[in-house]
């Protein structure tokens, strides 16, 4: 899966991706927690690091790249199963926490 987005606001990415996370193993987003984390180099924000939780110990990850305007998917045995390149997203250095999912 590789396809190409305009998610402009943090809101936005994070619905997306909550969104396509929950997709790849028929989860129901209202009822599966995204779990969120932001990733820093030097000192300042470059993305964010996001996963879930379903049942049977059912693990999915992604990584917005801000710097790069990607997001990787990956599975819980660590297979990249999609990748989305953003024409337009939010600036990474933005970003401050407490992010909320």
């Amino acid at each position: 899966m590789i396809d190409t987005q305009s998610l402009p606001t943090i809101a936005e990415l994070t619905r997306f991706v909550h969104r396509a996370l929950c997709q790849k193993d028929q989860l129901d987003p209202d009822q599966t927690p995204l779990g969120l984390t932001l990733i820093t180099r030097r000192g300042k924000p470059c993305g964010l690091f996001f996963h879930v939780q379903g049942p049977r110990l059912l693990k999915n990850y992604a990584v917005w790249a801000g710097e790069e305007n990607r997001i990787l998917y990956y599975d819980g045995g660590g297979e990249r199963f999609g990748e989305t390149h953003l024409s337009e997203g939010p600036d990474p250095q933005r970003i401050t926490p407490p992010l909320a999912a």
